[in-house]
């Protein structure tokens, strides 16, 4: 007489794992989608530089010329003078931007981005040093770019070690020695002669005029290491996001994987820099215009490159063709959209600090 027990609650069970399954499937649904306009957005600006210059090309003729056909002088003009140029905005925009997710998603901090924190000045120090007081150019001066960065990003790591490293510490010492760098960075430039000081003055700025080949493949081959590993480290970011305690209590090696994220994060900015100069506001930036499109979605990391590229990219063709016979600095016009979002930014954080 006595049956099996009835199993308690099986239906509701089951209802609320079809709606997690639900929920899951419209994450995904609506992450791809926003990647997807994201791609068509980069290919929209990458196809507009292109096209657009003292010699308009139409866009037939720029995508049958990328693909092998075309005459001498569209190749020339769109091959050799434009699509270098293009693609190293976009390859800069996307280390950029992934670096300022890995910052500000491992640090819990919008204003951990690389160029606020002091990164981008330590690349900044060390490019001017070499070529104001050495003479350096070319890729010797990229490369003592990139050595800049990892050499600032290893002091700030330092200097913020208290038995661990908390975000908002980092954050402060970042910017501090960012500071302090960049008094270095005027002290060199009121020191040199008015020429040479004219020409690193371009490079701070973040330019990509003059840009070639010679300049894109090197952070091509950089990119190629750096963009997978980073991606590879981010698989602990889920668990450092829930705190070093929980962290731990999952099976995380929390310092291991937190070093290894910021030096990824460091290290892209150091190409990127190297390749472009500082092109600020876009590491700080990018992110945040990637949660907003897809909130509640952690990291979004391949998003926020995405936007990074785009922005840095839209940013240079703006540049280029704004002001009628200048063509301004790539990095001054990012400044123009960052500088108000930071002060807004900041502001929001002043209100909600005073319960406004």
């Amino acid at each position: 007489m006595n049956g099996p027990a009835p199993v308690l609650g099986r239906p509701e069970v089951t209802g609320a794992a079809a709606r997690l399954s639900g929920l899951r499937a419209r994450r995904r649904a609506r992450f791809t989608t926003v990647c997807a306009a994201l791609v068509l957005s980069v290919l929209a600006v990458f196809t507009l530089a292109l096209c657009t210059g003292d010699l308009a090309v139409p866009v037939a003729d720029v995508w049958s010329t990328l693909l092998g056909g075309g005459d001498a002088g569209t190749r020339f003009v769109v091959v050799e003078l434009r699509l270098p140029r293009a693609l190293l905005a976009l390859l800069v925009g996307f280390c950029l931007g992934l670096s300022g997710a890995l910052f500000q998603a491992l640090l819990r901090n919008p204003l951990a981005s690389p160029d606020v924190i002091g990164v981008g000045s330590g690349a900044a120090v060390a490019a001017v040093l070499a070529s104001l007081v050495w003479g350096v150019s070319g890729l010797a001066l990229s490369g003592a770019a990139f050595a800049g960065a990892l050499v600032a990003g290893a002091a700030i790591y330092l200097l913020a070690w208290r038995h661990g490293v908390g975000g908002h510490r980092l954050v402060l010492i970042g910017v501090g020695v960012g500071a302090g760098l960049s008094s270095v960075v005027s002290y060199l430039m009121t020191r040199s002669e008015v020429t040479e000081a004219q020409q690193a003055f371009v490079w701070l700025a973040g330019s990509l005029n003059a840009r070639s080949w010679p300049h894109f493949w090197p952070l091509l081959l950089a990119s190629a290491v750096l963009v997978p590993l980073s991606f590879a480290a981010s698989r602990a970011m889920p668990a450092l996001q829930l705190g070093d305690g929980t962290a731990a209590g999952l099976g995380a090696r929390v310092e291991r994987d937190r070093l290894a994220l910021l030096a990824c994060a460091t290290a892209l900015t150091g190409v990127a820099t190297a390749a472009a100069g500082p092109v600020g506001f876009v590491a700080f930036v990018a992110p945040p215009i990637a949660r907003r499109l897809l909130p509640g979605h952690g990291a979004v990391l391949l998003p926020a490159a995405l936007a990074g590229a785009a922005l840095t990219a839209a940013a240079d063709l703006l540049g280029q063709h704004l002001l009628p016979q200048t063509q301004l600095p790539v990095g001054i016009v990012t400044s123009v959209v960052g500088a108000p979002y930071l002060l807004w930014l900041l502001a929001r954080a002043h209100r909600v600090g005073t319960g406004g």
